[in-house]
């Protein structure tokens, strides 16, 4: 069986592996900021009144939120490079030695790998509802719970890649190939109204499309919202089923084979 209170020690000892990375955490908030205070405003300033309107009245807001989203999907994933560090380091026959079993192991790095994200982004995203305002908090509370799925679910599939991949360059480069699709063929930056039509499809079956619509939604931007709220939840619910059950499946089996090595 299962112990919750192993999983989280191991979640809670990957949450303070993430805040050694000083240097990155600062230039993440840096960038955040900077988006926020450079770009989005500036960016809002040049669209026409039809642009303002196919983004619910603000593209700051737009904007604002699917940073948000971002900032999440591309701090969670840093899990995946976690794994490869201690691999080269010796720490993964270290962690198989502990008095936790591979599943509580690897159930503990998805969801810390989420959580240290959320925990993160978490006065960030405070600093952008407040910009917003929020006129419904049950409906963002939803949204916020849904959100916690979709971090987890990011860790799942950093992991899954991760243990797929035996090379850390080819994981590398990627997760940088990914990164670039992922984000930009989804709503979290761009209003899908304005999409070419064969970038529309993807669009509406991505994660971070799903992430950012809910996201929206919960933050009282339903007009903004190009997928409906159930159907963004029900993705996000696949999206995290599919690859936690993936990270955890695929990691173990190349624990218990050594295939890590």
């Amino acid at each position: 069986m299962i112990s919750i209170r192993k999983v989280w020690i191991v979640a809670e000892r990957d949450i303070k592996m993430f805040l050694r990375y000083k240097f990155l955490l600062i230039m993440r908030a840096i960038w955040f900021i900077s988006q926020i205070a450079l770009f989005g405003l500036v960016v809002n300033q040049m669209f026409r009144g039809d642009v303002q309107a196919a983004v619910g009245g603000s593209y700051f807001n737009y904007y604002a939120a699917g940073i948000i989203i971002t900032m999440l999907y591309s701090t969670t994933v840093f899990i995946g490079y976690d794994i490869y560090e201690e691999a080269d380091h010796g720490v993964i026959e270290y962690l198989l030695s502990v008095p936790v079993s591979r599943k509580e192991l690897v159930l503990g790095r998805s969801v810390g790998g989420g959580l240290r994200s959320f925990l993160y982004v978490g006065p960030m995203m405070l600093l952008v509802l407040y910009l917003i305002g929020v006129s419904n908090p049950l409906q963002l509370l939803v949204a916020l719970l849904s959100l916690f799925l979709f971090t987890f679910g990011v860790a799942g599939f950093s992991i899954t890649l991760a243990v797929s991949i035996k090379s850390s360059d080819r994981f590398d480069i990627l997760m940088g190939v990914i990164d670039a699709l992922i984000v930009r063929l989804s709503t979290t930056l761009y209003p899908i109204a304005y999409m070419p039509p064969y970038y529309k499809g993807i669009a509406l079956v991505n994660p971070l499309t799903f992430a950012a619509d809910f996201f929206r939604w919960g933050a009282g931007l339903e007009s903004a919202v190009s997928v409906p709220p159930l159907l963004a939840a029900l993705g996000i619910v696949a999206f995290f089923s599919v690859f936690t059950f993936l990270g955890i499946v695929l990691h173990e089996r190349r624990l218990e084979g050594g295939g890590w090595q």
